[in-house]
């Protein structure tokens, strides 16, 4: 099988029988949104407290 294929068949359902606008603009919204942290993330960085740090070793007595 085709990887990805049910996205198109999603595709076309939505193409034959469009859904309310609503919905339409939160897709959108969402698209937006992950673009948007993309950006952020890719121009201004992580923040150093958001950083994997390994924690130091536990001391056994």
């Amino acid at each position: 099988m085709i990887p990805g294929l049910h996205w198109l068949f999603r595709m076309k359902r939505w193409a034959d029988r469009p859904p309310p606008p609503a919905r339409v603009l939160l897709v959108v919204g969402v698209i937006v949104a992950c673009l948007g942290l993309v950006a952020v993330e890719r121009w201004v960085g992580w923040p150093d407290w958001m950083g994997v740090t390994p924690l130091p070793a536990p001391r056994s007595f």
